[in-house]
């Protein structure tokens, strides 16, 4: 009699890992300049630790539902219609306008690498930015129509090649760091940090959303919450020591006062490369953050919509079987695609408010589950450390963020502008 093999933990620790660390983050070291390096660590760790925590209450809250329950069913039955149509659609326009985001942007790198690879001088082949689109979606979305464990093969060969990348274009920024510059002594401008803490805090929240996965792996290591839990600490913990790395790199070499340029080009690389250009030498690095950037965009990509799968196919009820998964994939895949084809330049404003919905979905929504599943599981096998201290905590966490997104929007909060 042969013994059942185990997903492995390293595997669904990519997934977290892949759907957390995506090409928002090279944009981290901009949107936290204004409370600098020991301002963004804390915020960092501070909303790693939240985010985390909320995670594994989705965990807690999901173990006493079938294996492929997801929100819909969970939120629904514990916290009520109302709630549910909330959540809904804070589930739905995050995960959707993700996906939206992730194809144009890697619709773009795909069509740029193809027509580069295909250039020569008899041939004048041109790939659009449509067919790059196409190529981007439909590759990558036959891994999640195929199973989880494809995405956790396929996402672990990009969170490998990502490390190698990113650690090849930080190496010479990280022999360069000058502590000067890190703590912000050189600079005779403004020294003050801490009118912009609330406005760094929203740009962290969306660094460390995995939230929609912990459903696909509770089914992915069938019920095993010991498991699960390991691969949420693992994944979010390999995502807080890369930010950390980047903050490192980026705002140890270049001044705080000289970040005006790229935070008028809202974070842009190219902004960033050529700002630091003027303090370290950087050809090599832009081209290996561009193969970074695709694989952060390609594993993202496969965290978000595997999350978005098991919930259209819990929401929408379709089985498992190759009908029903091509039912899910269709639902799941087609409007962010369509969307992308029409408006491929358009998703900016949308994903400003993306972060919004997602704290009442990532931090709001998991305390208010767990706080009811206690009430009505009270001999639960699993349970997040804490006790209802700790539900306070989170969702003090999401009123932060909430407060803080508001405020941005509606020009209430002090923005750093350099």
């Amino acid at each position: 009699m042969t013994q059942k093999k185990h997903p492995s933990l390293l595997g669904g620790a990519m997934i977290i890992a892949g759907t957390a660390i995506g090409a928002g983050m090279l944009a981290n070291p901009t949107s936290t300049a204004g409370v600098w390096f020991i301002g963004s660590i804390l915020a960092l760790i501070y909303t790693w630790f939240c985010m985390t925590t909320s995670g594994l209450m989705i965990l807690e809250a999901n173990l006493h539902y079938p294996t492929g329950a997801s929100f819909d069913t969970i939120v629904k039955d514990l916290l009520g219609k109302g709630w549910n149509l909330i959540n809904g659609l804070s589930v739905a326009f995050v995960l959707y306008i993700l996906t939206y985001a992730y194809i144009t942007s890697g619709g773009g790198i795909t069509q740029s690498l193809l027509n580069q690879f295909f250039r020569s001088p008899e041939s004048a082949v041109e790939i659009g930015r449509t067919s790059g689109s196409l190529i981007f979606c439909v590759v990558l979305a036959v891994f999640v129509w195929f199973s989880t464990k494809a995405v956790d093969r396929f996402t672990t060969v990009l969170i490998a090649g990502m490390v190698v990348a990113f650690f090849l274009s930080t190496t010479g920024l990280l022999s360069s760091v000058k502590t000067e510059v890190l703590l912000n002594t050189v600079s005779s401008d403004e020294q003050q940090y801490l009118p912009y803490i609330l406005t760094a805090l929203p740009v962290c929240l969306v660094s460390f959303g995995f939230h929609g996965n912990v459903p696909s792996l509770v089914k992915y290591y069938n019920r095993d919450a010991q498991r699960v839990m390991r691969a949420i600490f693992i994944g979010t913990s390999l995502a807080l020591v890369i930010y950390i790395l980047w903050q490192l790199a980026i705002q140890g070499n270049l001044p705080r006062s000289e970040f005006a340029p790229v935070i008028e080009k809202g974070g842009d690389v190219s902004a960033l490369l050529e700002a630091l250009h003027k303090y370290i030498k950087t050809d090599y690095i832009a081209i290996i953050l561009n193969f970074f950037a695709y694989m952060a965009i390609a594993s993202s990509f496969l965290g978000v919509t595997l999350g978005l799968f098991d919930y259209i196919a819990d929401l929408l009820k379709f089985d498992d079987s190759l009908l029903g998964r091509t039912k899910t994939t269709i639902v799941t895949f087609i409007p962010p695609l369509l969307l992308s084809l029409q408006f491929p330049y358009g998703f900016v404003i949308a994903i400003g408010y993306a972060g919004l919905a997602a704290t009442i979905w990532a931090a709001i929504v998991p305390a208010l589950l767990v706080r009811a599943s206690r009430k009505k599981f009270p001999m639960a096998d699993y349970k997040v450390y804490g006790g209802s201290m700790m539900i306070g905590f989170i969702i003090l966490f999401g009123l932060l963020n909430i407060i803080a997104q508001v405020g941005i929007n509606l020009g209430w909060l002090s923005s750093f502008t350099g």
